[in-house]
């Protein structure tokens, strides 16, 4: 079956040699795993095969690394390397049983003050087990933590410069290492408390905190000067329409020639203005000022509606500010809801790192307290606790 290309993944070192070597996460902790404890045993090799495929490119082929399988008894003749028929023959059932579909393609060894350099009969050993083309040796030093890649090409063990590692779900390795914790001496029991790192983790957390509540007076800050800003438009924009109605109304009230000695009295719904003119003209006049003086009484009274308008907009905006304070509200409660169901991650043994999360806070979600986090270290191969990174999946011990 033709494999997509990772598209999650890190180079290690320079990768322009062929062909190119991906190698899963699982596998490279599996890796740190076998380092740790041969370097707590002192003494011998130890050993896993690879187990993968491998897929032919347009220009090149692609090595694929997603499952490794400790050897049951990696010896030593000499300087020699020898896996007997015991070995290949447990390598094979766990094959079988955990990695249906894969394929055999190299071996992994980790030997403390052994230079990485494949002796002769190491060349030997290799190509008589792995005949194939571009099937893949591993050696690492456990004390310096320096590891060097071989490919099979040219009848011989060459060096590749680099490879990648790639991360994406990997059931059948995932399975087979929580299989064999007890093999690889990784207990839950064993547990020891750091003071130093536990300080440090308080001190970051308090940090923060501090900085969060510092997020949210500069939020608050904010919205209370949009607020009064917005009030004083309001205020600026009523006066300028409060002026401009008093200049239409001295506008009207030169076109009307309105004077002080016009005098009125009530009649039955209409005004008239008593002067010296003529009956006739008595009569024009007065529904000249009737309809002067209805229109005045109308002007004077739009400020008020106006400004009744604009309490309203007040009232709108104040409504919409409040609102959206709610929703800002709800968002929180939102991602409050969203962080607390997030507590199924690391229900199937596997927990993969969030924003913010350290190995103490990993440690107090899945088992309530933070004693765990030296066993989780060891579990997957972590030599620096305060070195994790958010998508990087962890087994729980």
């Amino acid at each position: 079956m033709e494999r997509q290309l990772p598209k999650n993944v890190r180079q290690i070192g320079n990768v322009s040699d062929t062909p190119k070597i991906y190698v899963e996460d699982y596998v490279d902790t599996f890796f740190a795993q076998l380092c740790e404890k041969c370097e707590k045993a002192g003494k011998g090799p130890m050993g896993a095969f690879l187990v993968g495929d491998i897929q032919p490119g347009t220009e090149e082929e692609y090595v694929y690394i997603y499952g490794a399988i400790q050897m049951h008894d990696l010896k030593m003749s000499g300087n020699e390397y020898v896996i007997d028929e015991s070995t290949w023959k447990h390598a094979y059932e766990d094959c079988k049983q955990y990695f249906e579909d894969g394929e055999m393609l190299g071996w992994f060894v980790a030997h403390p003050g052994v230079p990485l350099i494949p002796e002769a009969s190491t060349v030997k050993l290799h190509k008589k087990s792995f005949p194939k083309k571009n099937t893949v040796f591993i050696m690492k030093d456990p004390v310096e933590k320096e590891e060097t890649y071989y490919v099979h090409k040219m009848n011989d063990l060459m060096e590749i410069g680099g490879h990648y590692t790639y991360y994406e779900k990997n059931p059948c390795m995932q399975n087979y290492m929580i299989s064999s914790r007890k093999k690889n001496g990784v207990f839950p029991t064993e547990t020891v408390e750091d003071r130093a790192a536990k300080d440090f983790r308080d001190l970051v957390r308090k940090r923060g905190e501090r900085q969060k509540s510092r997020r949210s007076g500069g939020l608050m800050y904010a919205a209370s000067a949009c607020l009064v800003l917005v009030m004083i438009i309001m205020g600026v924009s009523m006066i300028h329409s409060f002026d401009r109605m008093k200049s239409v109304q001295n506008t009207l009230d030169t076109l009307t020639g309105k004077t002080d000695t016009v005098e009125t009295r009530e009649t039955s719904g209409a005004v008239t203005a008593v002067t010296e003119e003529q009956p006739g003209e008595a009569e024009d006049k007065e529904g000249q000022a009737g309809d002067t003086l209805e229109t005045d009484t109308g002007d004077k009274e739009q400020p008020e509606d106006i400004q009744a308008a604009g309490s309203g907009d007040s009232a709108q905006e104040t409504r919409a500010e409040t609102g959206s304070g709610t929703e800002m509200d709800s968002a929180g409660s939102q991602n409050e809801q969203a962080v607390s169901s997030e507590g199924e991650n690391g229900s199937d043994g596997v927990y993969i790192v969030e924003e913010g999360d350290t190995l103490a806070i990993i440690s107090r979600k899945m088992y309530g307290d933070v004693t765990h986090v030296d066993a989780i270290c060891k579990m997957n191969g972590i030599t620096d606790g305060n070195l994790i990174y958010v998508g990087q999946k962890l087994l729980l011990p």
